[in-house]
């Protein structure tokens, strides 16, 4: 191995050194930007790494990285002044985020489980109003690992997309509302005897009444079949939009005193549920009663 001391002494087909630390190829000074070209064995074809123009007004350094990498990678900037290269997956991968539906309590600040792939700690977490856009960050994130999140986020009524950022920009979104931020229904009668009811009434028997902050359905849900609604039971009609219980013949071709128990169940309209047990009595006779409301 020769050594030189300037480029001239380097010529094709030898291999040289160049004791200076620093080689600086200078551009023509008027418009050609400093070029090195790296030729093939037959100085057929050449490729070239060239400065970029004097308009750029650009003046840094590219370090090397450490190690050769591993296969598939590509060399990146980490945008700092310092320059360093380093080798990250040619292929970005975003996280994803598993369509896991939810229902938490509106304006309450709750800790649920977010699952997906891809996760990098810490990634920024965030939850987009299906109907409005309008986006509510978490209140706090922890990981857990690559597939797993524990978010606390408190979030008004409505349904969210959620989305998952990791600190490298890379980021993913589920593709459904998955989190229902929702008032769970509630009954408003008590629970127990409706009344008591003179066999054979025709008319309304009684009415159940509840609320949420969506629409709300009744319907029997008693446990062995339905009781109150059988023709072979207290032969009555559920209203399932406003909780009226009617008839037209109460206990149907029963011609005793009869105590039915059922359980009904009111459903809001995001599938949340609340159940009661309820009663009617039958009479007949002297004791017979009328419409309990």
């Amino acid at each position: 191995m020769s050594k030189a001391r300037n480029l001239g002494n380097i010529v094709s087909g030898t291999t040289s050194t160049i004791e200076n630390p620093v080689l600086k190829i200078k551009g023509d000074g008027s418009s050609a930007d400093a070029k090195l070209t790296l030729n093939c064995s037959q100085n057929s074809h050449g490729v070239s790494i060239q400065a970029p123009p004097h308009s750029a007004g650009q003046s840094y350094n590219l370090i090397l990285p450490q190690n050769v990498g591993t296969n598939g990678q590509v060399l990146a900037t980490n945008g700092s002044n310092s320059n360093q290269l380093s080798w990250i997956d040619a292929v970005e991968t975003k996280p994803t985020v598993a369509n896991v539906s939810q229902t938490i309590a509106p304006a309450t600040a709750t800790t649920i489980s977010i699952t997906g792939t891809g996760f990098v700690s810490i990634p920024q977490v965030q939850f987009v109003n299906g109907s409005t856009g309008a986006i509510t960050n978490a209140n706090t994130v922890s990981f857990t690992n690559a597939t797993t999140l524990s978010v606390n986020v408190t979030l008004a009524s409505g349904n969210y997309y959620v989305r998952v950022e990791n600190p490298n920009g890379l980021a993913g979104r589920s593709t459904n509302n998955i989190i229902t931020a929702s008032t769970a229904p509630s009954f408003s009668t008590a629970a127990g005897s409706l009344g008591t009811i003179a066999g054979n009434f025709s008319g309304t028997v009684a009415t159940v009444a509840g609320s949420s902050d969506s629409a709300i359905t009744f319907s029997e849900v008693t446990s062995g079949g339905n009781v109150l609604t059988a023709s072979s039971g207290a032969n009555c009609s559920l209203n399932s939009s406003t909780g009226a219980i009617t008839t037209t013949d109460f206990g149907g071709t029963s011609t005793t005193p009869t105590l039915y128990n059922f359980t009904l169940r009111i459903t809001d309209a995001e599938n949340q549920t609340v159940d009661r047990a309820f009663s009617l009595q039958s009479s007949f006779g002297a004791t017979g009663g009328a419409q309990h409301n």
